[in-house]
């Protein structure tokens, strides 16, 4: 049987801590900046967890990460 292989856009996506749980980037930060708050922008930067549920699900898609 070949070995699994890791999606690779799935990678480019999301980077593991040093814990060893899944960071993500949010979603809303490429336009349309002018109705967004200047502290919703600023918090959209920053970099978020991927929740418990979406873990299970990437677990085999992210096969090397």
């Amino acid at each position: 049987m070949p070995k699994m292989k890791t999606k690779r856009a799935a990678v480019k996506r999301f980077k593991r801590t040093a814990t060893g749980k899944l960071k993500r980037s949010h979603a809303y930060t490429s336009h349309l900046f002018a109705s967004k708050t200047q502290k919703r922008k600023r918090q959209l930067r920053k970099p978020a967890l991927v929740s418990k549920g979406d873990y299970k699900r990437l677990k085999d898609v992210l096969y090397n990460l």
